[in-house]
């Protein structure tokens, strides 16, 4: 058994509520919940699906992730 280390991108809806958990660097692996420890054990979840679908080669080259930057755009 091999482990992944995945980095989330979380955000909160603001008409709903829900919190979006998206994981940048796995195609199809997004999800939302009405607290953060569902949104946890769900984003869990929705990678092991991802991840039993993908082939050897899928899994042997995931994109790195380098993180994110905060642009600031003056219109």
């Amino acid at each position: 058994m091999k482990n992944y280390n995945f980095t989330a991108q979380i955000e909160k809806d603001a008409e709903t509520g829900m919190y979006i958990g998206i994981i940048p660097n796995l195609p199809g692996a997004h999800t939302q919940a009405s607290t953060l420890d569902e949104l946890n054990a769900n984003l869990k979840e929705v990678i092991e699906l991802c991840i039993e679908e993908m082939t050897d080669e899928e899994l042997n080259s995931f994109p790195q992730f380098i993180g994110f930057q905060n642009i600031t755009v003056a219109i």
